[in-house]
């Protein structure tokens, strides 16, 4: 048997934590996928997971197998993309989402330099909050900026991080006055977003150390932009990526709160349905995503210097 397929196969498996889904993932029958794993244990010589007739679980050997063949195959996937790419000109489309101020401030000058490199290549970008069915929407990729990432279904690849800051105008500063811990957010009104904290915790690393404060306030939303444009309007305190407020704080509609607390960041991942058949158009693409993402991002160079815009009211603005 090929041990690279077993391995993308038992991958399948212990992501799903299912031998029946992953055989309707993989397009087998589950039969097969059994096969294939009972095979892979006896080459290995290891138990990878454990079945009883309501679940399957990883074995530490299993554990260790997923973590090491997800790189392998990740690894295999990027040498076939080279010789592939070696003897045919890549083009065609990429239909890929995304969050929306993401992809709009950061997502299509990524797409315009790859594009100038590979006209032939063209996109088709699709907005994602982060609930959209990439199989059922026919998504080569999506882009998902989270502080934790639950679908394990799906493939991932980590981008890059993101830190957050949390603002508020001049204007409704000036009128509730200016919070200096954490535990001062108890009596502002605060705006939520409801997909990044639908417990509406908001997480810091302080002087005290790490905490953690149930937020309340007039508004919540699904997405930042609404989130934003009520923080301009000094209806309240947001939290926003670093991308999403830097150039508010840098013409000073928008102050940052709380300077010496670091709310907790997110993570951006690529995420796909499988590596396997994956369109090398595609794979090219995210090839260089995380070239462009492992050099030090704008957000990222900025963040420390938007700190230093800390939270004072400047009656005038």
């Amino acid at each position: 048997m090929d041990r690279l397929r077993a391995i993308e196969i038992f991958t399948e498996v212990a992501r799903g934590r299912s031998f029946t889904a992953a055989a309707e993932r993989l397009g087998m029958a589950k039969g097969s996928v059994t096969k294939q794993v009972k095979w892979l244990e006896e080459s290995l010589g290891a138990q990878l997971l454990t079945r009883t007739t309501k679940s399957v679980s990883l074995t530490e050997a299993g554990l260790f197998l997923l973590e090491g063949g997800q790189e392998l195959l990740h690894r295999f996937d990027e040498v076939e993309s080279r010789v592939r790419g070696a003897v045919s000109a890549p083009k065609g489309l990429i239909r890929i989402g995304t969050p929306p101020s993401f992809g709009a401030a950061h997502l299509v000058p990524l797409i315009t330099a790859f594009s100038d490199m590979h006209p032939d290549i063209k996109f088709a970008m699709h907005l994602d909050d982060g609930r959209l069915d990439i199989a059922g929407e026919s998504l080569d990729v999506s882009l998902r900026i989270t502080p934790t990432l639950k679908d394990t279904s799906l493939v991932a690849q980590r981008l890059g991080s993101v830190p957050q800051l949390l603002v508020a105008s001049a204007a409704y500063l000036a009128a509730r006055g200016i919070p200096t811990t954490a535990d001062d957010l108890l009596l502002h009104d605060c705006l939520v977003n409801a997909l990044k904290s639908p417990t509406s915790y908001w997480g810091f690393t302080g002087p005290e150390g790490k905490t953690s404060i149930r937020v309340t306030g007039p508004m919540r939303a699904n997405f930042g932009e609404p989130l934003r444009h009520a923080a301009l309007l000094g209806l309240g305190i947001s939290m926003h990526p670093n991308y999403m407020v830097a150039k508010d704080i840098q013409e000073k509609r928008l102050s940052i709160v709380l300077p010496t607390y670091r709310p907790t960041g997110l993570d951006i991942y690529a995420v796909y349905t499988s590596r396997r058949n994956m369109p090398g158009r595609v794979r090219l693409f995210l090839e260089f995503l995380r070239e462009r993402f492992h050099k030090t991002a704008e957000w990222q160079t900025d963040v420390d210097r938007s700190r230093k815009n800390r939270a004072v009211v400047d009656h005038a603005s």
